[in-house]
């Protein structure tokens, strides 16, 4: 993928702030901070690109851009240890009532920065046995002040808690394909009634997490559900290089290869590892089944134009028709859109992509004529 020079600044940036190191950005010519800020945002990865600052020598950052910058990791940091509080208070809670439940994504990743205070936090996401889960959601519904509409099948209720959004997942299913979903029942299976585990001392009080390959599991299934489904941030892709490098010395790369195997996402692991060497500086003794080859690189450059283009889970993408149109009419529209995609995806990994996008038409048109009121908006197409 060809750079301009404030990509290329920006991923110089990102390069340092990830890793800690050096920046280097005299040969990269003239740098409008102001766009490298926002592609910061897009992609949710503003605190790295401030890290990233802090170690540029060669080149002299002007002074607004500079605090501004300054101004959004103080935010940052504030809002994650608002978080973190909130987080502690809330296992707590769980566990007064004999509820025990998993932290995944978010915090936990986090916890793998050099400065996880600097990494722009989401949402709370508790993962729950069957039993757990409902009785989770029977406690929670109770305090909170808005919630989503429950999709019984993944098993996931997402609430306000606080000034907080809470999701309770029962599976972490990805609906790509049979084998993806099947394995991550399997690594469910591992963690609950395995013992697959790792721990987070927050404060005082500690949080349970995935153990090291199972959390490496559910964060590239993650990655790959919002790549094929509307557009996938480099916030995500970061967390997986900080997850594989924090745990490079004792993962188990027998097992994580069986893992992806079962899943049939070898090629998808592949072309984004060539990504991560290649864009990020992921060191290649920290990632697993990295292969030098000029196809993963190509494959590499289409999935980044697409990161690039798309934003932090699609942001940048044009969602208006959902507001403009009757429900029928932005469901058709929606499958369109995601037709175009299609073409996109099938360049990169064909096969998967035919795989995807049969599921997603079919899903979406059960989704249409589940409606008991699909007749009537039919009329006025």
């Amino acid at each position: 993928m060809n750079l301009n020079s404030n990509q290329q600044a920006f991923f110089a940036l990102v390069k340092a702030g990830l890793w800690e190191q050096n920046g280097q950005l005299s040969s990269v010519g003239e740098i409008d901070f102001n766009v490298v800020s926002r592609i910061a945002e897009e992609q949710s990865v503003a605190g790295l690109v401030a890290g990233g600052i802090e170690h540029v020598k060669d080149v002299k950052v002007p002074t607004e851009n500079a605090l501004t910058f300054v101004g959004g990791t103080l935010q940052l940091e504030q809002r994650n240890m608002a978080m973190n509080q909130f987080i502690a208070e809330l296992i707590r809670k769980l566990r007064e009532a004999d509820i025990y439940a998993i932290l995944v994504k978010g915090q936990g990743i986090a916890q793998c920065y050099e400065r996880p205070l600097w990494r722009a936090c989401g949402d709370i996401d508790l993962f729950l046995s069957p039993q757990n889960y409902n009785q989770a959601s029977s406690l929670l519904l109770t305090i909170a002040s808005s919630v989503e509409e429950e999709n019984p099948n993944n098993k996931h209720l997402a609430m306000s808690i606080g000034g907080w959004t809470v999701e309770l997942h029962g599976s972490l299913r990805c609906g790509l394909w049979s084998c993806i979903d099947n394995e991550l029942d399997r690594v469910q299976d591992e963690i609950f009634y395995g013992g697959s585990v790792r721990s987070w001392l927050n404060g005082s009080t500690t949080v349970f997490l995935p153990a090291a390959v199972e959390d490496v599991v559910f964060v590239f299934s993650h990655i790959l559900e919002h790549f094929f489904k509307e557009g996938i941030g480099l916030r995500q892709i970061c967390d997986w290089c900080r997850l594989l490098w924090t745990f490079r010395d004792n993962l188990n790369k027998r097992l994580l290869g069986q893992c992806l195997n079962a899943m049939g996402v070898m090629t998808e692991w592949k072309t984004f590892a060539s990504l991560v060497v290649e864009y990020l500086g992921m060191p290649v003794e920290a990632m697993p089944f990295y292969s030098p080859d000029k196809k993963w690189e190509k494959k590499a450059d289409r999935v980044m134009q697409f990161v690039m283009e798309t934003g932090n889970f699609g942001q940048n993408r044009d969602y208006s028709y959902y507001q403009k149109y009757p429900y029928v009419i932005y469901k058709v529209i929606s499958m369109w859109k995601h037709l175009q995609d299609f073409g996109r995806y099938f360049v990169i990994f064909p096969l998967d992509s035919i795989k995807v996008t049969w599921r997603r038409m079919l899903v979406g048109f059960a989704v249409v004529l589940r409606r008991k009121d699909y007749k009537e908006k039919l009329i006025h197409i």
